[in-house]
Formats: C-alpha cells, sequence, structure tokens
C-alpha cells in the first residue's frame, strides 16, 4: 500500500510526483526499500494542511520532529539539513542555481566522454579490423617464449580488489539508478532486497576507500620516502602531457588512413585517461556518496542543497564510471582486435616480449639503451595461472556486459517515456 502512495497522489500533484520519483526516496521506494519515505510520512494523511498552516508537519517549525520520526533520520537534526529540497528540480534554475548548474555540468560531462569515446571506438575497430586481416599486429597472449614483467604483484592484487568492488557497486547500484526499469525490482530482490543490496554497496565502498588508500600510499612512498623521480611528470607519468596529445592526432589520423601507426612509451593517452578517470570516480563518487550516507554530519558545516548536489554527483558520476569501465575500458583492454577476446596481462602480470616490442617500441627500446631489458624478462606464465586468468576476466567480463546492456535498455526506454 505504501508503494502505491505515489502513484495515486500523483492523480493530482504530477509534478511533485515525477520529483518524488528522481529522488532518493522516490528511487529506493520503486524497488522495495519498505523503509524510504513515500508521501504519507512527510504529508500525514490526518494533517495534510500547507506548509504555511503552523499545524502542519511540513511547517519549518515542525520539520525536523517529522523528519527525525524516520529510521533513516533519528537523532539530532541540525537546522542546515531541514534546508535539503526533497522535491528539488535541477532543471529549474530558479529553484536553487547551483545545483541547476551542477546537473548541466554533470550533464555535459557524460555527453561529452561518452560521444568522443564512442567515436574514437569506432573508428578504432575499423581501422584494427583491417590491420588483422592484413597481419601487422603481434596478437596472441599464450605460448613459450620470453615474457616482460608489466605489473608487481602488489598491481596485481589492487586491481582485482578494483575489479570486485568495483562490479559489486554496480549491482547494487546500477538498479536504485534505474528504479524505473522492470528489471530493477528483480536484481535487488536476488541480492537480498534493497536493505541488504545497500549494505553491499557500503561494504564495496570501504574496499574502495581501501585500495584508494593504498594506492596514495604507495605515491607517498615511492615519491617521498624513496625520493623517486618521474610519477609525475615524464615517460612513466599518468599524467596527461603534450605528447599525449600528439598521439591522439596520430592515432586519428592512423584510424582514417592519413597516417602510419604511432609509436607509444609505457602509458598511451587511453590508459591515462582510464587511471584518471578511476582517480576522479573515487574521490567525486566517494566523497558524494559520504554526504549521502552521513548527511547529518556534512549539514553541520555545509547548506541543506549540497546534499541535492551530492546526490546528482553520487548518480551521474556513477552512471559515468560504469558506462565508461563496461564500455570503453573493456574496449581499449580486452575487445579490440589486436587483444580480443580478452588480454590477461592484469592478472598473470606479464605479456609477450614480441608483443610488447610491437606495441610499446619506446618502452622496449629505452630498456635496451639503459640495458634494464635483462631484469624485466621473465618466463612464460604457467597454465594455470592463464586459467585463473581467463575465468576471472570474461567472468567479470560478462558481468560488466550484462550490467551495460541493462543500463542501456533503462536508458532507452526512459528516452522512448519521454518523447
Amino acid at each position: 500500500a505504501r508503494q502505491q502512495l505515489p502513484s495515486a497522489c500523483g492523480n493530482c500533484h504530477a509534478e511533485l510526483t515525477k520529483s518524488f520519483h528522481d529522488s532518493f526516496h522516490g528511487k529506493a521506494t520503486g524497488v522495495g526499500h519498505q523503509s524510504a519515505a513515500v508521501c504519507s510520512d512527510c504529508h500525514t494523511p490526518h494533517h495534510n494542511l500547507p506548509a504555511t498552516d503552523p499545524r502542519s508537519s511540513i511547517h519549518p517549525d515542525n520539520l525536523a520532529a517529522t523528519c527525525g520520526s524516520s529510521s533513516c533520520h533519528a537523532g539530532e537534526i541540525n537546522a542546515s539539513f531541514l534546508s535539503f529540497d526533497p522535491h528539488s528540480d535541477p532543471m529549474d534554475k530558479e529553484r536553487n542555481p547551483w545545483v541547476h548548474y551542477i546537473y548541466l555540468s554533470m550533464t555535459l560531462l557524460l555527453l561529452g566522454v561518452f560521444g568522443f569515446f564512442g567515436i574514437h571506438a569506432l573508428l578504432w575497430l575499423q581501422r584494427t579490423i583491417v590491420g588483422r586481416l592484413r597481419g601487422e599486429f603481434k596478437t596472441g597472449h599464450g605460448g613459450a617464449g620470453q615474457y616482460v614483467r608489466r605489473f608487481t604483484t602488489t598491481q596485481m592484487w589492487l586491481h582485482v580488489a578494483i575489479v570486485l568492488s568495483f562490479l559489486l557497486l554496480s549491482v547494487t547500484g546500477l538498479p536504485l539508478k534505474f528504479s524505473s526499469a522492470a528489471w530493477a525490482p528483480g536484481v535487488m530482490r536476488a541480492l537480498g532486497g534493497p536493505e541488504i543490496a545497500g549494505l553491499l554497496h557500503r561494504f564495496a565502498a570501504i574496499v574502495t576507500f581501501g585500495y584508494f588508500a593504498v594506492h596514495l600510499g604507495m605515491l607517498f612512498r615511492d615519491t617521498v620516502l624513496r625520493k623517486e623521480r618521474g610519477y609525475f611528470w615524464g615517460w612513466r607519468s599518468m599524467t596527461p602531457q603534450p605528447r599525449d596529445i600528439a598521439d591522439l592526432w596520430a592515432n586519428l589520423k592512423y584510424f582514417l588512413y592519413l597516417g602510419p601507426r604511432p609509436v607509444f612509451d609505457r602509458w598511451t593517452y587511453w590508459e591515462k585517461f582510464d587511471y584518471l578517470a578511476v582517480f576522479w570516480g573515487v574521490a567525486m563518487i566517494g566523497i558524494s556518496g559520504l554526504m549521502l550516507w552521513y548527511p547529518n554530519v556534512f549539514t553541520s558545516f555545509l547548506p541543506g542543497w549540497t546534499l541535492n548536489a551530492a546526490y546528482i554527483i553520487h548518480s551521474d558520476d556513477a552512471l559515468l564510471a560504469t558506462g565508461f569501465i563496461f564500455l570503453f575500458h573493456f574496449f581499449h583492454t580486452h575487445l579490440r582486435p589486436e587483444s580480443f577476446p580478452l588480454d590477461p596481462v592484469i592478472f598473470t602480470g606479464r605479456m609477450p616480449l614480441e608483443r610488447f616490442r610491437d606495441e610499446r617500441p619506446l618502452e622496449y627500446q629505452r630498456m635496451v639503451d639503459t640495458g634494464t631489458l635483462e631484469k624485466h624478462l621473465v618466463g612464460a606464465p604457467s597454465q594455470a595461472q592463464l586459467r585463473v586468468a581467463y575465468v576471472c576476466g570474461f567472468s567479470a567480463l560478462a558481468a560488466g556486459v550484462w550490467l551495460a546492456v541493462l543500463s542501456f535498455r533503462a536508458l532507452l526506454g526512459g528516452a522512448m517515456h519521454f518523447f
């Protein structure tokens, strides 16, 4: 009966019902969260009065008692928290210009990233199919021979933590993002219900903060304690540099058959973008998620509208992260014809020397010139290591592609409903 209330009230209050369904309360209700606030929790049935009436449950003098009566917000509620807008409309600039412009910025970011990398991936796909038919690439990931160590054991385990936590965040978060999709309630039930999914989501968030802290600690150790150079600029750095712009331009010309295939160093421009996307995503999604997790804490020193902004950032940046990883990162790493169907290097830490020389000629030549190639040479991964790599890799790929398909179905359904 509670879950039917928004639809019943919507017969007369269409605009407010739409903003409710777009809010966290509405989405949580849509996937079956029993304690999520609905219309009757704020606009009590027996005192359904205008906010200007002192007897109303939503009168400014009564809001603390109304919001504090729920299990989610029990305890002390500050005045700033009460200025949160439960019916926020980010398209309405007059309602809150800050929320409006943050929404526009996130929308433009989504369209820009997906548009650019979508075109980039299609151009790359057609060019490498032609290149593979011509025999231009050194493909293959197994077999005997010499291999080059690409990643340390610590880096490999960090990547495993990233994969597992990211998939758990995605499978517990996307049904809430697309709560109106037909598949969303079913996924939530399969996870044990929205309450259990919420706990799993927070657990995965803690793991995410953990590997982020380990990564920052490793950077601090290498740059401050060991005083190693090159992490913030140079060939070993993940910082975008002028050469990356030149490489991008050369690669686009190559895609269009207007120039030769460019030569790359240790990190390519798309790998740097992949890395910075995760770095940015953990920071932005993490901070906004903490704000939604502990609203009373953050509104003790921030205005209430920042919760509305945090909701937009968390939701849209999560969509950006999942879409980018499941589409473009998967393509860059595994699904492009050079490495199809899977590149196991992150799970084995090594790649064939011949392929390394073909794909990273500048790094290979530097190792030869400095006499450091030998210390990076290792044996081929065992069959057991490759089996583990392929089982883990294909499982993650299948889960990611499945979630991407569900997301596109929801987006397409929402677009059709809009038009």
